[in-house]
């Protein structure tokens, strides 16, 4: 069963890090499409407002979001424990995406939360400690 484990928990980091990549993109895409629109508003001060805090503000998101996703998808390679922890809260922010994000959050959580799983991360994190 491990090893069926250890398969999923590839399967899974390979995952994260593709859609962290993509959502990196997307971040510059959302601020410079955005920075465009309000060059394109001209005077009006309430809408050069809005698209500034919208260009600001949720470029940060995606790449905040995204940035975690990419750290824990490539810990997970490791089997990091503390990869484990980020991924998990990442796929349980990504259920709110739906319909993706919520398919990819359920099987992401279900592989992180098996048991064989837990046991996969605390077997490898037990290195030996040198003195």
């Amino acid at each position: 069963m491990e090893e069926k484990m250890k398969k999923h928990v590839t399967v899974v980091a390979a995952i994260q890090v593709g859609f962290a990549v993509l959502g990196l993109i997307l971040a510059l895409v959302i601020f410079f499409a955005l920075s465009f629109a309000r060059s394109q508003v001209g005077d009006d001060e309430v809408a050069q407002t809005v698209l500034r805090l919208i260009s600001v503000f949720l470029p940060m998101v995606f790449g905040l979001m995204s940035i975690l996703g990419l750290v824990g998808g490539i810990g997970l390679f490791a089997y990091k424990q503390w990869a484990r922890y980020i991924v998990i809260v990442v796929a349980a922010l990504g259920c709110l995406n739906i319909p993706i994000g919520t398919l990819k959050g359920v099987y992401f959580l279900w592989v992180l939360l098996q048991s064989d799983t837990v046991k996969l991360f605390e077997k490898n994190s037990a290195a030996p400690v040198v003195q």
